[in-house]
């Protein structure tokens, strides 16, 4: 029987971090536009005569209470999105998955549209207007032409909710992979509404409180706002990178060259090589292997909880779910002298195999 209350448990405590890391840029994005535009009705009414101070009081309920319905709609969007996929998962079985360098151009991608948001906030050049995220123009005259106006404001996190789907975390990776092995749409699609549902307290909370802070700290805090959505782009880009095996990810590039050379020393080449999957990172995170014969692969885990279980070689195109405990064998062909590396599905722990 599949353990609904376990997955909901599992988004509301590691899950709901885990996913936050990946998919906060989305989120952020989808709350930015409302943060500045409660930000600047602000000084607008500020700068209105004093005897409005009561009106200026009664926006100020209002703009927050839009801010929490533009949240609401990407976390019902986003629970929408991932209810379907788990229907889908239990029904279509493993060909509904992204492979590891998909996943790798959609956070590159996300990440530069969230570096070119950074740099519009602040007002680097008029070009990077054209990041600020806007629906269509003819469906936002359509939404204004059959309802209220401030509806359009919905748009936006309502179709960034849905694209969560394209970049699940490591946690939600495995519990996309139970969704798998039910067989059955309903339970797959129970599974994924528990674990989406349990996810979505942390996001609303943190994300409320950041439109919240906004609205009374102004433009100070949207500054704030520029220098968070340029950390994401950078995650989100250095994720990018590593899921599609570049030599060119900022955590490859700071890499320790001194730790590596004393691995060396410790852990000559072999044809079997071993790595532990911990909670937060792979232990050794550098490991030697002789090139030009097959390597045995040994990745070893206990009691592991984390995204480190959704191990990927890019290179190979592997991807797999490891269990908590156990040793999983990835068989490795043979490879000429040089480096590979590998990831979570997250982009976020990494590492590299040495071939000597």
């Amino acid at each position: 029987m599949v353990d609904y209350l376990t997955a909901f448990i599992t988004g509301l405590t590691t899950g709901g971090l885990s996913c936050l890391a990946v998919q906060g840029g989305l989120l952020t994005s989808s709350i930015t536009r409302q943060v500045e535009k409660d930000v600047e009705q602000s000084i607008a009414a500020k700068a209105a005569k004093k005897g409005r101070q009561n009106v200026q009081a009664g926006a100020g309920s209002t703009q927050n209470g839009r801010s929490a319905a533009a949240i609401a709609v990407f976390l019902l969007t986003k629970l929408a999105a991932y209810t379907a996929m788990g229907f889908l998962l239990g029904w279509l079985g493993s060909a509904f998955q992204l492979t590891p360098a998909m996943r790798g151009w959609f956070q590159l991608i996300i990440g530069v549209f969230l570096l070119g948001n950074a740099l519009r906030m602040f007002n680097v050049h008029p070009i990077f207007r054209y990041f600020s995220f806007e629906p269509p123009s003819f469906i936002t005259r359509y939404i204004r032409r059959t309802a209220r106006n401030s509806q359009g404001d919905f748009l936006t996190p309502a179709f960034l909710g849905l694209l969560t789907v394209f970049i699940p975390c490591g946690v939600t990776q495995s519990i996309m992979a139970l969704a798998l092995s039910t067989g059955s749409p309903l339970q797959g699609a129970l599974l994924m509404f528990a674990f989406t549902l349990g996810t979505s307290p942390v996001f609303f909370v943190l994300a409320y409180l950041f439109t919240s802070l906004g609205s009374k700290l102004e433009r100070g805090f949207l500054v704030v706002t520029a220098v968070l959505v340029l950390i994401l782009s950078l995650v989100s880009m250095d994720s990018g990178l590593n899921l599609l095996g570049s030599p060119l990810s900022i955590s490859r590039l700071v890499a320790p060259i001194s730790a590596q050379q004393n691995d060396l020393a410790a852990n000559p080449a072999s044809d079997v090589i071993q790595i532990n999957v911990e909670n937060g990172r792979y232990s050794p995170n550098v490991v030697y292997a002789k090139a030009g014969v097959p390597v045995r692969l040994e990745l070893v885990t206990d009691n592991t909880q984390s995204c480190t279980r959704a191990f990927t070689i890019p290179a190979l195109d592997v991807a797999k779910i490891l269990p908590k405990s156990g040793t999983t064998v990835v068989e490795i062909p043979s490879q000429k002298a040089g480096e590979m590396s590998f990831t979570c599905s997250m982009g976020m722990y990494s590492g590299v195999i040495i071939f000597q």
